[in-house]
């Protein structure tokens, strides 16, 4: 039994969630303090913790429902933008759908989305 199969049969809290992203994110700004970066240059970069569970999840539902064909034909250099804009729609909704409690997160990265 893989830890994939763990996750996929326990369920792990939004809490659990937005705790993990606040580890993370913490790295990733102590990461690059080491290195030398200004944080007022990289922080407003960064995502929120939702946006970082909103991440995390994403990345699971690919795995979970076998998406990463699609993804790969969504994010093909030939492939029109409206096909890469279209799969992170459904996934991106998908996520809100299965946890409400980010919805805020994922219309917001969504709007980001569209307008770039």
């Amino acid at each position: 039994m893989t830890d994939m199969d763990v996750e996929r049969r326990y369920p792990v809290s939004l809490e659990v969630l937005r705790q993990e992203a606040r580890d993370e994110l913490a790295a990733v700004v102590e990461f690059r303090c080491r290195l030398g970066d200004d944080p007022w240059d990289f922080l407003p970069d960064l995502p929120t913790v939702d946006e970082q569970v909103v991440l995390t999840l994403r990345e699971e539902t690919i795995e979970a429902h076998d998406l990463r064909e699609a993804r790969s034909r969504a994010y093909h250099p030939s492939a029109p933008r409206q096909d890469r804009e279209r799969f992170e729609y459904q996934l991106l909704r998908r996520v809100a759908l299965d946890h409400p409690e980010l919805s805020l997160a994922v219309w917001g990265m969504l709007g980001r989305l569209n307008a770039a």
